[in-house]
């Protein structure tokens, strides 16, 4: 049985998770969960999985957690993630939201924890660092996003080979084939509205600015120790072709699927063992029927540029673009700020950025405070 814990249990990915646990009692114990303020979720979830730790942000919601639960060790904060990350367990899923998960899966990396990664700001900021210690600690680093695991399967079997060239799909968000002028009108409403994919609020954000996918370039050049000039996005508005890989004789071998984050969950979560799942297969008459590809904007969707130049840029570019998108994206979600502002701002900050490079744990979280204070004013 393989020991779990999950850090960002109550958001949509860690739902999801617990949701292949449920369906599979047999293959897993969760030994942690831990959550950001969803204190009434957090206590079912106890209820149901019985975890040995608990986490939650704040100390008043801890203390109201530990009254309830005394049968469970209860902890607050980063401290208390960090240490949900370093209990006893075989792997941690890091489905946290930002640069929260950054310091835990850290944590647990030099803990010996093999990782199942859905925070991609881990390898934004600190993928240098990330790698590096999971090669020294010899764990394992697992894909959760769609795109992602979709790679590494089609990397099994071709282990050691060269690649021509990762070929990362996207959906294209809720405003393919629009034009600047369109995207100055944008409302929330309209950008919360993703097409294909039920996501959290920051992430479909990311998506619909294109955002998400450049994130995913840095991620996957992290991930697969490939050049960015590999790493080609696709715009596949039906979400069945979730990423493929071209080899260097031509051949392109893709993973497809109906979209369904149960299922890159299961792959992480069982590797190297694939977990039955009883949801619905794809239907090729159907859903295959037309597939299309399309070329990404970046003149329109300019935060894909930005996101290839910062990580070309290297050093505290990664971990600026990242911080400021945060903020920026949480200050559209208040609507104080227009959607067309998410970008260019980003230019704007990202242009005047005086660099560092070699950068430590701390120096990546010193860079991130300073930028979202700058971003703030």
């Amino acid at each position: 049985m393989r020991k779990v814990s999950i850090l960002g249990s109550t958001g949509s990915i860690g739902t999801q998770a617990l949701d292949v646990v449920r369906a599979n009692k047999d293959n897993f114990e969760v030994t942690a969960l831990a959550c950001g303020r969803n204190l009434e979720l957090l206590s079912a979830q106890i209820k149901e999985f019985a975890p040995k730790i608990a986490v939650i942000e704040s100390a008043d919601d801890a203390k109201i957690l530990a009254e309830r639960h005394p049968e469970v060790e209860v902890f607050c904060g980063e401290e208390g993630l960090i240490t949900a990350a370093t209990a006893e367990c075989d792997m941690v899923l890091n489905s946290l939201m930002g640069m929260r998960g950054l310091v835990p899966t850290y944590a647990a990396i030099k803990a010996g924890k093999d990782i199942a990664l859905a925070n991609k700001e881990t390898l934004v900021a600190g993928g240098e660092l990330v790698m590096e210690a999971v090669k020294e600690n010899g764990v394992k680093m697992l894909p959760v996003d769609s795109e992602h695991s979709a790679i590494f399967q089609c990397l099994q079997g071709n282990e050691g080979k060269e690649i021509k060239k990762i070929l990362l799909t996207a959906s294209g968000g809720p405003f393919r084939g629009w034009s600047l002028e369109q995207l100055e009108g944008v409302t929330l409403a309209q950008a919360l509205k993703h097409p294909k994919w039920t996501m959290g609020q920051k992430i479909t954000i990311d998506s619909a600015t294109m955002m998400n996918k450049g994130l995913e370039v840095i991620e996957a050049r992290w991930l697969f120790d490939v050049p960015l000039e590999k790493i080609q996005i696709l715009v596949h508005p039906q979400s069945i072709v979730h990423s493929a890989v071209e080899f260097m004789d031509t051949s392109v071998i893709a993973q497809m699927g109906l979209p369904d984050m149960r299922i890159p969950i299961s792959i992480a979560l069982g590797y190297p063992e694939r977990i039955p799942y009883e949801g619905p297969s794809l239907d090729f008459f159907k859903e295959g029927a037309n597939l299309t590809f399309e070329e990404p904007n970046p003149e329109v969707f300019k935060c894909i540029k930005m996101a290839y130049d910062a990580s070309k840029a290297g050093g505290s570019y990664p971990v600026v673009l990242n911080a400021a998108n945060e903020v920026l994206v949480d200050l559209f979600l208040k609507e104080k700020i227009r959607f067309i502002d998410i970008q260019n701002r980003l230019q704007d900050i990202l242009e005047k950025h005086n660099p560092t490079y070699h950068l430590t744990l701390e120096d990546i979280i010193r860079v991130d405070e300073n930028t979202r204070k700058e971003v703030l004013g």
